[in-house]
């Protein structure tokens, strides 16, 4: 089965449709699939529910889907860093499911696994809890959370083979390879890509089974929050 594509346009093809819930991997700005969601833009696919830890930034990320108004809903968990996000939350023209960060990733990776909920003492007692079902396990409350199931996973790493076994770096990991796992079609981009047989199995960390389409391509790497030392005096 092919897996390698030439371009985010080639990969995407035949998977887009209007309203569509598409699970993507990143951490703020680290390991963001931002080649794949400049091939969403260039879709013009809409009415998108988006899960996603964060929004990117105004003009890069999922900032520029937000931008076109492609997306109609998020589902994450901090969404501090961008104004337009704010701004269309606030006059009512994006809708939210606020989620804790550990429990978005928790739903992602419940949906890869194949399992449709899951109770978790987060959120018990707050605004979160609301409407959810609560169950007593030794005494306490627990709620009830659903595992994500998306029609697409859009997702980013550092290496791949050409079976689709990917290996992240650093902080790249925290979302990547649940929001991965979720996708009923997972498209994954890449800074390189290797025969089969060069990744160290023990290093590989979400195997190719989830993976049904790579790319590979530069990326631009921001920095969110730019924080240096001050240098010292001589």
């Amino acid at each position: 089965m092919k897996k390698v594509y030439g371009s985010a346009t080639e990969a995407l093809d035949g998977v887009l449709h209007d309203g569509m819930l598409i699970a993507a991997g990143g951490f703020g700005l680290c390991g963001i699939p931002e080649l794949l969601i400049d091939g969403i833009v260039a879709s013009g696919v809409k009415d998108l529910t988006v899960a996603s830890n964060n929004a990117g930034v105004d003009g890069f990320g999922l900032g520029k889907l937000l931008e076109t108004r492609q997306i109609k809903k998020m589902m994450s968990s901090y969404v501090g860093e961008n104004a337009e996000f704010m701004r269309q939350y606030l006059s009512g023209e994006l809708e939210l499911e606020f989620n804790p960060q550990g429990t978005l990733a928790e739903r992602m990776r419940a949906g890869g696994a194949g399992i449709p909920g899951f109770y978790t003492k987060t959120g018990v007692g707050t605004q979160i809890a609301e409407g959810k079902d609560v169950k007593q396990f030794n005494g306490e409350d627990y709620i009830m959370e659903e595992g994500i199931f998306a029609d697409l996973s859009i997702v980013k790493a550092w290496k791949a083979d050409d079976t689709g076994n990917l290996i992240f770096r650093k902080t790249a990991r925290n979302f990547n390879p649940p929001a991965a796992m979720c996708g009923r079609i997972c498209i994954a981009e890449v800074e390189e890509i290797v025969p089969r047989g060069q990744l160290d199995p023990d290093c590989i960390h979400l195997p190719g089974i989830y993976v049904h389409r790579l790319i590979q391509g530069e990326h631009e790497k921001r920095i969110e929050q730019r924080t240096v030392r001050k240098r010292e005096e001589a």
